[in-house]
């Protein structure tokens, strides 16, 4: 019966070392995602995800070879990555519950508005620091370029993703013949220098944070599966860790 256990114990080890697999992957994704510039989010997934593959080595290793001590860690560590898992995506869930484009009248594209978005992802690109790291990378990422040469029935009848839409042209209801009382700050941020454009706006920033929504809630729908098969596979183990000291 212990054999048998054992072996089972095994599988469920390699079960989770496996489902490690997509989290990594998940973070390394985000990592090479150009469009966002945003960094912080594969941070703690990459953390999770490589712990998780220690860990799941070492129960392999400790029901190959018959080692109750390195099941237990196994076990006690798993169940503490299950809770930061957890907690990882239901924070992703609450800060990125606000936020999402709004309509443009005559236009393919949505606009995006910086207050619309939760208070922690605000606070993140508002700082002056952070912003010019996020700034720099979408002026290498060329993502303006696309639209330089579009015409103006190309502005009425393009989609345009977020960041485009909000740093790569000044919002929509500009009006220059208007005085600054009575129109967005915005529309005085722009500029037609290409180093320039609209990378201070409000706007700009915002366009980030959807992005940034955007693949959170995709990265959050992935860690809710992967929580629920790490704690099937946890549930399996627990009853059956009894057997090895026996």
């Amino acid at each position: 019966m212990s054999r048998f256990s054992n072996t089972v114990i095994g599988l469920l080890n390699l079960f989770t070392l496996l489902a490690s697999i997509p989290i990594i992957g998940g973070a390394l994704w985000l990592a090479r995602s150009s469009a966002t510039c945003e960094s912080f989010l594969q941070t703690p997934l990459l953390v999770i995800g490589f712990v998780v593959l220690i860990v799941s080595l070492t129960g392999f290793i400790g029901a190959c070879f018959h080692l109750a001590w390195a099941l237990w860690v196994y076990l006690v560590v798993m169940l503490l990555l299950i809770a930061a898992l957890l907690a990882f995506t239901i924070f992703g869930f609450i800060v990125t519950g606000a936020g999402g484009g709004m309509n443009v009248s005559g236009r393919a594209y949505n606009e995006y508005h910086l207050e619309d978005y939760s208070p922690w992802l605000r606070k993140r690109v508002e700082d002056p620091k952070y912003w010019m790291t996020i700034r720099s990378c979408i002026l290498g990422s060329k993502t303006c370029r696309d639209i330089v040469m579009w015409s103006p029935v190309d502005y009425l009848t393009k989609d345009m993703s977020p960041i485009q839409s909000g740093c790569c042209k000044p919002p929509s209801e500009c009006n220059y013949g208007m005085t600054m009382m009575t129109q967005d700050l915005d529309c005085y941020k722009w500029s037609n220098d290409p180093s320039t454009l609209c990378y201070e706006c409000d706007s700009c920033k915002a366009g980030v944070l959807e992005n940034v929504r955007r693949d959170w809630r995709k990265l959050s729908v992935l860690n809710v599966i992967m929580t629920l098969l790490l704690i099937g596979g946890d549930g399996g183990m627990t009853e059956d860790t009894s057997f090895i000291e026996k």
